[in-house]
């Protein structure tokens, strides 16, 4: 029946084809019993459903579809509330106008417009006319505060604090604040006030209880009252940040840092302030006076004790990266800077291992990167890339690093790399003027191999220089002040010449092989290891003539041989055999406690080596408390005016002579009389390398060239004297006597 009762497709509506068009005979009976309920308008028609039958058809649908009548309730309460009144239960109210509750006005619009325009002026207004504050004020916060912490009056100071910090960074272009601080009295004594005290009134504020003898740190958030307070904190946490980042005076900076550092709980609760104060300590850390360094690292250091899963990988890897920013240039000044990096940079890598190991291999590879470049291209930009003192001073923080974690399971694998960038680094120009490069690769090398209990081949690397430099060959000029290996790379082709150049050289090659050796004084095989040493020290004694080279690498040479003979006299008592490592260990322990004759000496080396390198860092030479003689030359003009006064009755002071006097050459000057002042002040007042080169070749020169000067000059003198008087014959006698000889202490002049 329903295959022929079902009706052609021109027959249906557009709503009873989407519904019925598509449907099986089983679907089309469906839909019979559905049209019971719905019923499907006809064309032509329009079906108006009243409030009383959807009312009705809503409560069928509780009863048949009881999850959709549940969706409904949760999801549009107001489909199931309908009102009855909402809608008209006849067609036939449709066709009278029903006037509206609320007329519409077409310039709603354009007056909605100017309702946000007259709040935006409010607002505008509101933000200029902001609150002066004065110290009546903090004075009356701080009283209200110390009774009993209210969150109102916390945050007015915060605002208040909020203004400070802003004028101190963009003045009045800051944003819309509340408050104002215009008075530098009043800006002190609010963040006077801030720093001194809002660190406890936080803690009442939340009702936090600290322990003294508590280890663990314990969070603000965990209060019930954080959430409630969280807007005014996260606004004075910025504020600290903002005000630590504009400050300039070092005094106030440590006092803002001493102050962070006691709210770094807080930080530890918000990541966003925590890493914008993170960016100001690392800066402080690198670039700050002494104090703020200390004060900054010593925050960082709480910062990623407390929280190292979030906050230590970033923060080792910013701190590297203003490490090496901060190591470009390097002066005497800048070196004891470095080392605190160093040193404070290596603490923040012992607190994890691993994370220490992640950076140190990419780090190490990256600076093998650069070697193996300069290796394979030979250019001078690859060179520069290696041979500048970023890249020495990263080689020497791994090296650092390497030496304090030691033992350590997970940073053993790259104590050979290491080594092997260091020896290529070495290797790579091995002349004469990257001698202090050679240097401070081997001090590394020194630091790594007696650390670490590693042999590292350094001495091939000393002892080559005794074999390079010929070091009883005059030297081509001297120089005044001595050659401060610590704080140069590179040496000038004039520096070579010099005669500080080797014996900055001895003391340097003293040094590192006195180090080195006493990193190995209680090894076993120190008879064997000291042996081409002894051999080499002892050709060289052989052809060096001169005693102040030869002095110190004979005394150097004793002490090895003496410590050489001590090792083989304990080595002989010895009951073990050399391949049980177990009772070598021991051996050497046992050595070490009772101290080598190298070890003392080096103990009392060391101090006294410090104290040198102490005056080095400070700018004074070593032998400046020493009172020397000066010789004070007289100037041309000087000896001229003594002379005539001495000679005034032997020869006629003409006016005449004076003049032709005046014209004559002398020997070295050239024939423009303009140059001779030049001539005479030509030792002092020359900064060009150059001049300093040929003013600087011999004294003796000099000296002598002033002595033939004056015979020219009396010569002149007696040349342009045309008619000299007969002296009686007392007078000739009191002038062959002459005056006394004055004996005077020899000085010294500056200019020499």
């Amino acid at each position: 029946m329903a295959a022929t009762q079902k009706r052609k497709l021109e027959d249906l509506s557009v709503d009873e084809f989407f519904l019925s068009g598509f449907e099986s005979d089983e679907e089309t009976s469906k839909l019979k019993h559905k049209k019971d309920s719905i019923s499907i308008p006809k064309k032509g028609h329009v079906w108006q459903a009243t409030a009383t039958q959807h009312k009705e058809q809503l409560s069928r649908l509780k009863s048949k579809d009881p999850e959709f009548y549940k969706f409904l309730q949760e999801n549009d309460e107001k489909l199931l509330n309908f009102d009855e009144t909402e809608s008209s239960e006849d067609e036939d109210e449709k066709k009278y106008h029903i006037l509206p509750s609320k007329l519409e006005d077409a310039s709603s619009d354009d007056e909605e417009e100017e309702d946000e325009g007259q709040k935006g002026s409010k607002k505008s207004k509101k933000a200029a006319e902001t609150i002066k504050v004065t110290e009546k004020m903090i004075e009356e916060w701080k009283s209200a505060l110390k009774r009993e912490p209210k969150p109102l009056v916390f945050k007015e100071v915060t605002q208040a604090f909020k203004a400070a910090a802003v004028a101190t960074t963009m003045g009045e272009a800051g944003g819309p604040c509340r408050y104002k601080v215009a008075d530098s009295s009043v800006f002190n004594a609010l963040v006077l006030f801030c720093i001194k005290d809002m660190h406890v009134i936080l803690q009442r504020l939340l009702n936090l209880r600290m322990d003294k003898d508590q280890k663990k740190l314990v969070l603000p958030s965990s209060s019930s009252k954080w959430h409630r307070n969280l807007l005014d904190i996260k606004m004075y946490l910025s504020g600290v940040v903002q005000l630590l980042s504009s400050l300039t005076e070092a005094t106030v900076i440590s006092a803002v840092l001493q102050h962070a550092n006691r709210i770094i709980p807080f930080y530890l609760c918000l990541p966003k302030q925590c890493r914008h104060l993170i960016k100001e300590l690392i800066k402080q850390w690198s670039t700050g006076e002494e104090t703020c360094r200390v004060l900054a690292f010593l925050a960082l250091n709480k910062i990623c004790r407390h929280k190292q899963e979030a906050n230590l990988n970033p923060v080792l890897k910013q701190m590297y990266i203003a490490y090496v920013k901060n190591c470009k240039f390097t002066s005497p000044n800048v070196l004891p800077m470095i080392n605190f990096m160093q040193r404070t940079l290596t603490e923040m890598y012992a607190l994890d291992t691993r994370a220490t190991y992640q950076q140190a291999f990419i780090y190490i590879r990256q600076l093998a990167i650069h070697l193996r470049n300069a290796m394979t291209m030979k250019k001078k930009e690859t060179y520069q890339s290696v041979y500048n003192w970023q890249y020495i001073h990263c080689l020497y923080l791994w090296c650092r690093v390497l030496s304090t974690l030691h033992p350590s399971d997970v940073l053993q694998p790259l104590i050979y790399p290491l080594c092997q960038v260091i020896i290529g680094t070495v290797k790579l120009v091995p002349t004469a003027r990257y001698y202090p490069l050679r240097m401070h690769c081997c001090r590394a090398l020194t630091l790594l191999s007696g650390s670490t209990n590693t042999f590292v081949p350094v001495l091939p690397f000393l002892l080559e220089i005794f074999q390079q430099v010929d070091f009883n060959k005059k030297p081509g000029r001297i120089s005044k002040k001595p050659i401060n290996f610590a704080v140069i790379l590179k040496l000038n082709k004039v520096n070579l010449m010099e005669k500080a150049y080797k014996d900055g050289l001895i003391d340097q090659l003293y040094d590192l092989i006195l180090e080195y050796f006493h990193t190995q004084a209680n090894s076993i095989g120190f008879p064997e290891l000291a042996l081409p040493t002894i051999i080499q020290l002892k050709a060289f004694l052989k052809e060096c003539k001169v005693a102040n080279y030869s002095k110190p690498v004979r005394q150097l040479l004793e002490k090895v041989q003496e410590n050489s003979s001590h090792i083989t006299e304990q080595r002989q008592r010895a009951a073990f055999g050399v391949a049980d490592s177990a009772a070598v260990v021991a051996w050497e322990k046992q050595i070490k406690g009772e101290g080598t004759p190298l070890s003392r000496y080096y103990s009392q080396w060391k101090k006294l080596r410090e104290k040198e390198i102490q005056l080095e860092i400070s700018g004074k030479e070593r032998m400046e408390d020493l009172d020397l003689p000066v010789i004070k030359r007289k100037k041309l003009e000087e000896k001229k005016a003594e002379d005539k006064k001495e000679f005034k009755d032997l020869f006629q002071s003409d006016s005449d002579s004076d003049e032709e006097g005046a014209g004559l050459k002398f020997k070295g000057e050239k024939s423009n009389p303009a140059n001779n002042d030049d001539d005479e002040e030509e030792e002092g007042g020359d900064d060009d390398d150059g001049l300093e080169d040929s003013s600087d070749m011999n004294d003796e020169e000099e000296i002598d060239e002033d002595d033939s000067d004056d015979g020219d000059d009396e010569e002149g003198e007696g040349k342009a004297s045309k008619t000299p008087q007969p002296l009686s014959s007392s007078d000739l006698i009191k002038l062959a006597e002459g005056d006394k000889d004055v004996i005077e202490d020899l000085e010294l002049s500056d200019d020499d």
